[in-house]
This record gives C-alpha cells, sequence and structure tokens, in this order.
C-alpha cells in the first residue's frame, strides 16, 4: 500500500515539537544562538532519545525551539513549513497546537503571536491542498494569571484560524479541578475544548476532563485502559481520542507500539484518530504512523477510513471544510 499517497487528517501536533532542525540552524545564526555544528549533536537536543525514560525528558526537546520562537519571522516561517511539510505528505486538514505565553520572552504580545502563525498557515493553504486551524495551549506548569487575557487575544481569530483551547504539559493526577474556570470562560467566548489527559498512567483524569472541564476530545487518553468509569464513559459519549502511538513509545506512555490500546480501541468502538503529537521530537510524520498502525494491527484500508472519518466527524472545522474532506474518500 502506498502510505504517502493515501489522504490524512491530524488533529494533535504541537507547533514547537516540528521544527525542521535546518530551521533551527537558521534561526540561531540569525539570533546569535549558539548551536552545535556536528549535526547528530544538534539532533540530539531536537529528538526524543531512543532511550528516553518518560514525558519529563521527552519535554527538553522542546527548549531550544521555543528558545528561538520568540519573533514574528520565525513564527510564521515554522507556521508555514510545519503546512507545507503536511501537505507534501497528504495531509489535508490538520489542527497544530502551540501555547502563545511561551513566545512573549523578547515582548512580542500575544495578538502578534498568533497572526504570526496564522499567517503562516494561511501562506501555505494557499500554496498547496491543506487547510487548517489552530488550538491555543496553555502548559500545566506555567502560571495561570494571564489565561483569560490569552484567550481574550484569541477571540480576533476564532473560526477563522482559531478554533479551540486545550491543556497541555506534564500531567499530574486530578489536574482538571485548578482548570474548571479557564475552560468555562473559553466555552464562553465560543472556543471548542480539548485535553491532555490520561497519557500519562491516570485513567481519571479523562473522565475528569470530559465531566469537569467539558473536554470534546482528550489528548492520548490511552490510560482509560486502566480506569473502566472513563473507558465507559469516553466509548458511550463517542469522545474522540487522539493518538499519538510513537509519541507513546517514546515518553514510555506505552512500553512498545504493540502493546499500544488503539487498535483494541478501535474494534471496540472506540473513537481514534490517529497523529503525530511532535514530527521533529517524535523523528516521525503521519505517513509513518498510519503505516505503522495499520502493519502492526493488520488493518484494512476500510479500517484507515473508518478512522479517517472519525477525524472528518471530530475536527474543529467548518462544515464545509468536512465536506471537502469526506470528497478524499473512495467511493
Amino acid at each position: 500500500m502506498d502510505y504517502q499517497q493515501l489522504a490524512k487528517i491530524e488533529l494533535h501536533c504541537h507547533l514547537d515539537g516540528s521544527v525542521r532542525p535546518q530551521t533551527i540552524r537558521d534561526l540561531a545564526e540569525q539570533s546569535g544562538v549558539s548551536v552545535p555544528d556536528d549535526e547528530q549533536v544538534l539532533l540530539d537536543l531536537l529528538v526524543a532519545p531512543e532511550d528516553c525514560q518518560n514525558l519529563d525528558e521527552y519535554i527538553d526537546c522542546f527548549k531550544l525551539p521555543i528558545q528561538l520562537m520568540q519573533t514574528e519571522e520565525a513564527l510564521e516561517r515554522i507556521s508555514f513549513e510545519l503546512y507545507e511539510d503536511a501537505a507534501q505528505e497528504n495531509v489535508k486538514y490538520q489542527e497544530v497546537r502551540f501555547a502563545p505565553l511561551l513566545h512573549t520572552r523578547n515582548g512580542l504580545s500575544v495578538e502578534q503571536i498568533i497572526d504570526s502563525v496564522i499567517r503562516g498557515m494561511q501562506r501555505a493553504e494557499q500554496q498547496y491542498d491543506i487547510k487548517g486551524n489552530y488550538i491555543l495551549s496553555i502548559v500545566r506548569n506555567m502560571p495561570t494569571d494571564n489565561v483569560k487575557a490569552m484567550l481574550d487575544a484569541g477571540k480576533t481569530w476564532l473560526n477563522n484560524g482559531v478554533v479551540a483551547f486545550d491543556i497541555a504539559g506534564g500531567e499530574q493526577p486530578d489536574f482538571s479541578a485548578k482548570y474548571t474556570e479557564f475552560t468555562r470562560y473559553a466555552a464562553q467566548l465560543g472556543y471548542r475544548l480539548t485535553v491532555h489527559a490520561g497519557e500519562q498512567w491516570y485513567g481519571k483524569n479523562v473522565l475528569d476532563a470530559v465531566t469537569l472541564l467539558g473536554a470534546e476530545r482528550i489528548g492520548h487518553g490511552v490510560y482509560i485502559k486502566d480506569h473502566q468509569a472513563a473507558y465507559d464513559m469516553v466509548k458511550q459519549q463517542a469522545v474522540a481520542l487522539e493518538v499519538c502511538p510513537t509519541s507513546n513509545v517514546n515518553t514510555k506512555c506505552i512500553e512498545s507500539l504493540p502493546q499500544h490500546p488503539i487498535a483494541d480501541f478501535y474494534h471496540d468502538g472506540v473513537v481514534v484518530t490517529i497523529n503525530t503529537d511532535n514530527r521533529t521530537v517524535s523523528n516521525t510524520t503521519m505517513t509513518d504512523e498510519v503505516r505503522k498502525v495499520m502493519e502492526t494491527f493488520d488493518l484494512t484500508i476500510d479500517d484507515y477510513y473508518a478512522i479517517y472519518r472519525h477525524s472528518v466527524g471530530n475536527a474543529f472545522a467548518s462544515d464545509s471544510v468536512k465536506q471537502h474532506l469526506l470528497s478524499y474518500i473512495p467511493r
């Protein structure tokens, strides 16, 4: 099967985890930031090691990209290149998430930051057969003082490049109670809601993310496998899981790909989608993720298009874009 040629949809991809290494080198030179001359040593800073021990070590790979993503030009370039890379492997729709508050170190306003990434995305949309939207994230280990201001700033682009609010970062049990006011506020403004939960062993966090935070989709969610109430709720309410197989193995959330529960979930009627999480940090592409899942779990092309339909149905896209995406399914 030619996995490259399959139409694809991605709902869970982080901007700062998907920067081209050459772009890092170019931006570092422009900014006067020292990076290793040796290509492999540079990659070691950007790509999770094969013996990566946990999510915290995985997150270390974001430090250098974030350091360099502090100008409008850098943000627009990286956004454009991510959508270009996706389009060149037949991704037809991509939702990219990022945390604007991580990019204010050099004085950029949140409005400038959001406008920059949307300009890059729209430039790619004009050049390639791809549609996109942005999801505004916050990171759980950061102060929450400016979250509402960030959401207010994003209103300008709501349903015109920005579609949703996300909570990301290292996961602790019972984190949801701390964020109820922010998801409620986001929903009042018109943001859709997705939350990282159940990535690092705490299946109950998925239950809380839906019941306390109003999450419509769950980032990762794999540990519902160990929490029956969360599993039953996700299945019964058809809450879509944004599953990122390679990333889950990288972070030791799952020990190896054959042990990943994505196929068991799918065959049992849980709504799953396939995603990269971070193209650079996980050294992957959507083509790689689809191939790995289909070949590891012996899925058919009909299975693939069923998962593709899950992605269309749960995308935070307009109805017209969804109809366009369905046109790529052979009749």
